[in-house]
């Protein structure tokens, strides 16, 4: 194990993501295919505009990370205000390099009322109101394939009673049931569950459950909290599994292979022959 183990609180982000352990986004890129998490790996993404919002809300709802910080109005440009002098660039270049997270009087706005939806839903707050540690960064090793891994959690639970995970999600669109389950699917979050709670459980710890709390990012702000089905709970420990042996084997063997050789076969999924039988039983002679 390299020098972070265990649980490790306060960890900043920069080390953490810096850390050649297995993530979840890592996982989740290795189960797409291991060519194209190596590709990430050698080419991180920079920094997207589109993230800040949602770590201002984390920063405001945990109370820990980046501070958020007001883009003087003055140094924008035009009706749309725009970040597009000297200045203004100059502004938040420096705001970014101090680990601050500049965003104008608008964004800040939403922020505080995405932040104000979470802490007024009675089950989000029964989450983070549990006795435990915000943004709580573990590490631990496989036992069946001997490879490093980690995670952060945005709320660990440890108190006494039930203890869950937290994870905040902000999201476009609506957080109704339907739809989570949607993103949940195609962003892969039941295999960052499995990773989760495979690495909390290989470093010694354990939840009850682990939970999201999801925020609409439009207003009216409105925030939901989810717990994954058995279903997707099995798939996200198989997926997580399936990745680490990846992970494992391209270490091994500095092989990162893409997506098979061979001719593959296209099924419609399930929404596509519904959509197809629909269209033929609304024709007319």
């Amino acid at each position: 194990m390299s020098a972070l183990e265990g649980f490790v609180p306060d960890l900043d982000e920069v080390t953490y993501h810096a850390h050649p352990a297995l993530s979840s986004t890592g996982a989740r890129q290795l189960l797409q295919a291991p060519a194209r998490f190596a590709h990430w790996m050698e080419n991180k993404p920079p920094h997207k505009k589109a993230y800040d919002v949602g770590s201002a809300v984390h920063a405001k709802v945990l109370g820990t990370g980046w501070d958020v910080v007001e883009i003087p109005d003055e140094l924008l440009s035009g009706p749309n205000r725009a970040i597009s002098s000297v200045a203004a660039k100059d502004w938040v270049a420096a705001a970014r390099e101090s680990n601050a997270i500049p965003l104008k009087a608008p964004e800040i706005a939403e922020v505080d009322a995405m932040a104000e939806s979470v802490l007024a839903h009675a089950m989000a707050r029964v989450m983070f109101e549990q006795q435990g540690d915000a943004e709580l960064s573990v590490f631990s090793r496989d036992d069946e394939t001997g490879i490093e891994q980690r995670c952060r959690f945005d709320y660990l639970g440890s108190g006494s009673g039930r203890r869950f995970a937290v994870d905040l999600k902000t999201k476009h669109g609506l957080a109704t049931p339907v739809k989570f389950s949607k993103t949940v699917a195609e962003l892969g979050y039941h295999v960052q569950v499995g990773h989760y709670l495979d690495t909390l459980a290989a470093a010694g710890g354990g939840v009850d459950q682990f939970v999201f709390v999801v925020v609409e990012k439009e207003p009216p702000y409105l925030t939901a909290t989810y717990v994954l089905g058995r279903e997707y709970l099995e798939m996200g420990y198989a997926g997580a599994a399936e990745a680490r042996r990846r992970f494992a084997a391209g270490i091994e063997s500095g092989v990162w292979p893409g997506y098979p050789q061979e001719l593959q076969i296209a099924i419609p999924p399930n929404w596509a022959v519904y959509d197809h039988n629909e269209g033929l039983g609304g024709l007319t002679a």
